[in-house]
């Protein structure tokens, strides 16, 4: 069997690269990173021009009824330039929500606005994998109080999302009484997760009171996916940056790619990080086509491209010598969007423990 993008796939990942690429020269990413804001009204209209916030959604909502490989291939794009949009939170984790656990009315209302562009969704389930003490969202006689930490793209979201314990979900407008939102500042200035604190916030529950064990679960799911293709775009830019450094950085009159040396740094780069980019495909095309297989599928791509990406960002960065480290040659934004991936929602060891228990192998802690 031959598994690859399809020709119509490798359509969408040049269209998406290509508008990227235009708008996001390194001095473009440079500027915005500088604002430390995390979101780019331009970039997020191009986006929505392209039809990619509802590139999952339903064709009943006014969606494009994609599959999740398509959404990835985007998410992979957006990765190359370190692209600051609310697509992961938007476009992937908020429509599979919605979708595994809302109601009828739920859909209806928010769908057609997420898919239009009209509505940024930030989602909060880190309280699910390693919650803090103190934190974490319950909801009592309609109402909801509490903090959610690392809510992804929830720094320009028009909604929120968040998990409230193992079986609730709670679906709150920014500007509803009782909300305040804190932006938490990262290495990664590209983009803005934030603290979300409710304070006897009316509740609209996500399917209904415990409901929504299962779409938590896709949720997460989901967005590990996401994070795991952007952190697989991400490191690719830093290969080739690397590879680039290398055919033009000259020592002793030579250019320092004919060293082997400088070789093997760059070919180690490139299969630590190659078997992973097959991973990372199956596990989005088991979301929709083998979901027997997706959820194991999920926890090992993002595991290991977590460790080939750590590998890939410090090994490029040697490569370009002392200038890896200046903001002069930009690869500090990659080298940033790469580590932070990584941690969101989980980090290796914590999906590897996770993919241990799904699988038998040992009893869950």
């Amino acid at each position: 069997m031959e598994f690859g993008l399809s020709e119509d796939q490798r359509l969408l990942e040049d269209s998406v690269r290509r508008f990227t690429g235009d708008l996001l020269p390194l001095e473009r990413i440079r500027e915005l990173a500088a604002e430390k804001t995390g979101f780019s009204e331009e970039i997020w209209q191009g986006l929505v021009d392209l039809a990619a916030p509802g590139v999952i959604i339903p064709e009943e909502y006014g969606g494009a009824e994609f599959k999740m490989l398509d959404a990835m291939i985007i998410q992979e794009a957006l990765g190359r330039t370190c692209a600051p949009v609310p697509y992961t939170g938007t476009a992937i984790m908020a429509p599979v929500a919605l979708l595994s656990g809302g109601t009828d009315e739920q859909k209806e209302e928010w769908l057609p606005q997420i898919a239009a562009g009209d509505c940024k969704v930030g989602v909060g389930v880190t309280e699910n994998i390693n919650i803090r003490e103190g934190k974490g969202i319950t909801v009592s006689g309609g109402k909801a109080s509490g903090d959610a930490l690392f809510v992804i793209d929830g720094g320009p979201a028009d909604l929120y999302i968040l998990a409230a314990g193992k079986d609730n979900m709670v679906i709150v407008p920014r500007d509803a009484a009782g909300v305040s939102v804190e932006p938490l500042t990262t290495i990664d200035y590209t983009r803005m997760t934030c603290e979300v604190t409710l304070d006897n916030v009316e509740a609209d529950l996500l399917g209904g009171e415990g409901g929504a064990g299962d779409a938590i679960t896709q949720t997460i799911m989901a967005g590990r996916l996401a994070l795991a293709a952007d952190l697989l775009g991400a490191a690719d830019v830093m290969i080739e940056k690397a590879v680039e450094y290398a055919l033009e950085r000259k020592q002793f009159d030579r250019v320092i790619g004919s060293y082997q040396a400088v070789k093997h740094m760059c070919a180690e780069m490139v299969t630590e990080l190659d078997p992973y980019r097959s991973l990372v495909w199956y596990a989005a095309h088991a979301f929709d086509e083998v979901p027997e297989e997706a959820h194991v599928s999920t926890l090992l791509a993002k595991a290991g491209i977590s460790e080939a990406g750590r590998f890939v960002a410090r090994t490029a960065t040697e490569v370009h010598g002392g200038m890896g480290f200046t903001d002069l040659m930009g690869l500090h934004y990659w080298y940033k969007r790469v580590n932070v991936d990584r941690q969101l929602l989980g980090g290796a060891e914590v999906l590897r423990e996770e993919a241990a228990v799904a699988q038998g192998w040992i009893k869950a802690a």
